[in-house]
């Protein structure tokens, strides 16, 4: 994907890690609009993210139950209510096949809170303009070569925090 669509400091980077949190946990700032997985020795690899807007955030502790590579993308009934012209790919339609025009991009990481679907989601875009702007509604976007990454380095259960305040 051309990243030059995404400002620079969007763009995948190791960096010392500013959140406090144990090695192995993801961290959305996204107020920032950055997603830190955080390492063993004190790095953590940043991540430029696209974020939900205004009144689509979400927020809170929850983990990666799982994840899907070249995932199927089922748009939630109340998406399909508020944009009808998706009605072609809802859940009683079967959804969106795989692909690169698929909202859910290269990858998917299914956030579970409680051990409940909270249907948000950390996943690939093919709109790479997107990255660095909250225009989702509610999901975290990568570039599809950072969601690959990301997903190679992630396993099920991981921890996730979800902040909108500024203090990662």
């Amino acid at each position: 994907m051309d990243i030059t669509q995404v400002e620079e400091r969007f763009w995948r980077t190791v960096v010392d890690d500013p959140t406090g949190e144990a090695p192995g946990t993801l961290v959305v700032d996204t107020p920032a609009k950055y997603l830190y997985f955080t390492m063993p020795d004190g790095s953590a690899v940043r991540y430029g993210i696209g974020v939900g807007r205004e009144g689509f955030a979400w927020s809170g502790r929850a983990e990666v139950q799982y994840k899907r590579q070249w995932p199927r993308w089922t748009p939630p009934d109340e998406m399909v209510a508020r944009q009808p012209e998706l009605e072609p790919y809802s859940i009683a339609n079967g959804g969106m096949d795989p692909g690169l025009q698929n909202p859910l991009g290269a990858r998917a990481l299914y956030i579970f809170q409680d051990g409940q679907d909270t249907l948000y989601r950390l996943h690939g875009t093919p709109e790479a303009w997107s990255i660095g702007r909250a225009v989702s509604s509610g999901c975290i976007r990568l570039l599809n070569q950072d969601v690959i990454d990301l997903y190679e380095r992630v396993p099920d259960g991981t921890p996730i925090r979800v902040s909108q305040d500024t203090s990662v």
